[in-house]
């Protein structure tokens, strides 16, 4: 700490003494007309004798720097690589070479020069002319020791895309993961829509809300967990397709996985049901992988995901069946609780049936699911806005894709019954009384909107951090957003 404080009191008496030799370190713009990528492209035959004739003017942050008397190289980082530049007092003057020599690592700079090679081979700017774009304070932190901390990496994002060219490359991927999506959607007919973040009463998912007020209403509002329930008014009011990509709160714990802000992708076809939906879902994801990767088969930590439709599809009790070795389907609650407090599920004694069944796959089948798989047919305890299965109503039309232990979408034949929505709204608000704080309140006026009648309707949501994971060999959920929450630094 006390070396850097050394360090900065340094580069401001730098900054002092270039402001008194006439030069205003931070100035308004500066027009390069190449990138270092372009240069790399266009001069890739030239030789060790620049073409006087062809100038270039590119700006970056000075990386490395090494003086030597009267001649310095350095490497300049803009957004797209890197290039070397060769100073000579003799090039650019005496003046603005002493001016050069009080620049440091960290400073973005412009250069106008011509371009060559070394006799070691490197492609390299002769500078002309240099001009100081803003001068670094700070000095930048040193690569293998400074930036190897994931906390400070995660804090100083900034910092963390200066000295590690891999992260950048990382959200560019996210990009174009984002667009791909969005092209298909498009070229199927699907319309982008956007949706309030500020809702007065929050619903379509189980979480805990983030809780503001707004002033002028005089009134509680909350950050949106899930946007799904004004998206399917819209399919009420004549949106056949519709699609949103959303920034969703929920005020739970963080993890490998869990981040409070995060992004979805909610999607609703009208006359669908979840068939056709699992279906537009591996096209979908397999597509997106193939934009990025060329191919559907893309390795994610020591696991080779295959990702080529179709993808297995398993019931829930199927899946608990296979991994707990219990068949919960014969049994009654109180067995079946036995059952799974005995396979040691942790339960708190008043669980029904089907949060039973919910629970043993929890426990024993998810982290199993390596491959990409559709678990299907859901207890509708946890499912309050799917359609019942006909043949079995215990049972809801909803699946969820698992990859590699983590769920990545969920999906319903949407529930579109005003007067069965009601009640299960009804069954929420009771445990949200008797103290379930994921549970939701009854939306009136969405029941209002199933009121003048919703189309059969499938729906899908998508984990774009959780898919942006798998796609770019990321661990955990705070390598794909940008800036994530974090505790506080003291």
């Amino acid at each position: 700490m006390e070396e850097t404080k050394d360090l900065m009191q340094q580069r401001r008496q730098k900054l002092k003494e270039i402001r008194e030799l006439g030069v205003e370190p931070y100035p308004h713009k500066y027009e390069p007309t190449h990138s270092t990528v372009d240069i790399h492209k266009d001069f890739g035959d030239v030789q060790e004798t620049p073409d006087e004739t062809q100038m270039v003017r590119i700006a970056g942050r000075i990386m490395t720097k090494r003086d030597h008397g009267k001649s310095s190289f350095a490497h300049l980082q803009d957004g797209e690589g890197r290039i070397q530049i060769y100073v000579r007092r003799d090039k650019v003057g005496a003046e603005p070479y002493i001016i050069y020599r009080r620049f440091d690592n960290g400073d973005i700079i412009g250069v106008e020069g011509t371009v060559f090679r070394t006799r070691t081979g490197e492609l390299t700017v002769l500078a002309d002319s240099i001009q100081l774009l803003s001068k670094s304070i700070r000095p930048l932190p040193e690569k293998w020791h400074g930036l190897q901390d994931k906390q400070t990496r995660y804090r100083q994002r900034y910092a963390d895309l200066i000295m590690n060219p891999e992260v950048k490359d990382v959200f560019l991927k996210r990009t174009q993961i984002v667009q791909a999506i969005r092209d298909r959607l498009n070229a199927q007919n699907f319309i982008e829509v956007e949706t309030p973040v500020l809702q007065p009463i929050y619903g379509g998912a189980n979480a805990r809300p983030f809780t503001t007020y707004h002033n002028t209403l005089e009134q509680s509002l909350y950050l949106r967990i899930a946007n799904e329930l004004y998206l399917k008014r819209l399919i009420v009011g004549g949106f056949e397709r519709v699609y949103e990509f959303s920034r969703d709160f929920r005020n739970e714990g963080m993890d490998r996985d869990h981040n409070p802000e995060f992004t979805m992708l909610e999607l609703y076809q009208a006359y669908a049901d979840y068939h056709q939906i699992m279906e537009l879902t591996e096209t979908l994801i397999a597509e997106t992988a193939k934009a990025i990767h060329g191919t559907t088969k893309v390795q994610y930590q020591e696991h080779e995901l295959d990702f080529t439709p179709p993808w297995r599809r398993l019931s829930m009790v199927d899946a608990v069946r296979e991994h707990s070795g219990i068949d919960p389907v014969p049994l009654s609650a109180d067995a079946l609780y036995k059952a799974a407090a005995n396979a040691g599920v942790d339960l708190a004694g008043d669980e029904t049936k089907g949060e039973i069944i919910a629970e043993l796959f929890d426990t024993f089948a998810e982290s199993k699911l390596i491959q990409p798989t559709f678990i299907l047919d859901y207890p509708i305890e946890v499912s309050p806005f799917a359609k019942k299965k006909p043949e079995n109503p215990e049972f809801v039309e909803r699946f969820e894709s698992f990859i590699c232990g983590m769920e990545v979408t969920n999906a319903f034949s949407e529930l579109n019954d005003p007067i069965d929505q009601r009640q299960r709204f009804l069954e929420q608000a009771s445990n949200l009384e008797a103290g379930d704080d994921e549970a939701f309140m009854v939306d009136e006026d969405y029941l209002r909107a199933l009121e003048y009648g919703m189309p059969p309707t499938g729906g899908l949501g998508i984990g774009i951090d959780r898919l942006t994971m798998l796609l770019t060999n990321q661990y955990s959920i705070r390598d794909v957003i940008l800036f994530p929450q974090m505790r506080p630094e003291n």
